[in-house]
């Protein structure tokens, strides 16, 4: 394999007090992967180590045979060489994509069963879920892969349940729902390697709006509705957000949308999941999560902008959303470099 430099020229820059190895990251290319997904991944490594002016990260490609593989785009990529034994400890991604229960040969995964017990690191990318719990590395994980293959995944391993998260990490174990959910995941991992400021620095050099958590629902509850063409669901959900900071009685949530109150629970239980009622809490907890997160208001001004009756009401629902206070989860960021308490 012939040298190449994976510290690439740029303007911006951030000083890494780092000197050791780089982190070597290997990518499973398997046939129809998304290619989305797959750059998602790879551009924060080279954003990483571009403002950092040092090797932090090298990646490697890897396809079965050596040969290029086809993207479901139909886009050609060349690997960089075939399957062979890896160092040990090495981060390995599965990258998937379309038709993923046919992407990876039996040869595919007797290596990744092989790689896993030579002490391996695995993470799937889209789909690339299929090709671990084919390999047997999913079972008693917590996982997840792109929303719309996850019902065809379970019809596949019924005793496999993804969860319908952006990403997430199962101590050595990395998986995301595919397209920008590889940056969180990989923001993720800088941060975790180098530091929440280099995390920052590379969201947004990738013009990136980080979501900060990794439990984040990878379909919108509205986009949901959307997709279910229920203009009276859709109503509701719109009327629900305009009355965040002064939050009405579901009743009249439900007249102006101009069905009855039961009818609208049965919407919301059909199409969302939950009661039209906790949606709202959860609307309301999400609002204050993000003004948490970006403003420098005070916990108590926050309850008042999402309708809560005091700092109090509003910190036991975050609680039981985030698993931390609304003034923990603040401090938590705020004693990290470059944080701010913003009480």
């Amino acid at each position: 394999m012939e040298p190449r430099s994976f510290v690439p020229k740029g303007a911006a820059s951030f000083r890494v007090d780092y000197d050791g190895p780089a982190k070597d990251i290997y990518f499973l290319l398997l046939p129809k992967l998304t290619m989305l997904a797959f750059s998602s991944a790879v551009e924060p490594l080279r954003v990483a180590n571009q403002v950092a002016n040092k090797e932090l990260y090298r990646w490697f490609l890897i396809t079965e045979d050596g040969q290029p593989v086809r993207c479901s785009n139909g886009i050609k990529i060349t690997p960089d060489f075939e399957l062979r034994n890896l160092p040990r400890s090495s981060r390995i991604f599965a990258c998937a994509g379309i038709e993923p229960s046919d992407s990876a040969s039996s040869r595919v995964l007797a290596w990744i069963s092989r790689q896993r017990t030579f002490g391996c690191h695995f993470g799937g990318i889209c789909t690339g879920a299929f090709a671990l719990a084919k390999a047997g590395l999913l079972r008693d994980r917590t996982f997840t892969l792109h929303w719309e293959n996850q019902p065809s995944f379970s019809e596949f391993f019924p005793g496999l349940e993804p969860t319908s998260n952006l990403y997430e990490i199962d101590r050595d174990l990395m998986t995301c729902g595919g397209g920008n959910a590889a940056i969180d995941m990989m923001l993720d991992m800088i941060e975790t390697d180098h530091g929440k400021d280099l995390a920052v620095i590379v969201s947004d050099m990738c013009i990136h709006f980080r979501s900060n958590n990794r439990k984040a629902p990878q379909k919108s509850a509205y986009s949901v509705a959307l997709s279910s063409r229920n203009q009276h669901l859709i109503n509701a959900m719109q009327y629900m957000e305009e009355t965040i900071e002064e939050p009405v009685d579901i009743t009249e949530i439900a007249e102006h949308a101009q069905i009855s109150r039961r009818q609208l629970e049965r919407l919301f239980q059909r199409y969302v999941g939950t009661s039209p009622v906790q949606f709202y809490i959860e609307l309301r907890v999400a609002r204050a999560h993000a003004l948490l997160n970006e403003t420098d208001m005070s916990v108590a001004e926050i309850a008042a902008a999402t309708g809560f009756s005091s700092a109090t009401r509003l910190t036991v629902r975050f609680k039981q959303r985030v698993g931390q206070s609304s003034s923990a989860f603040r401090k938590s960021w705020a004693d990290k470099p470059g944080g701010n308490a913003g009480e």
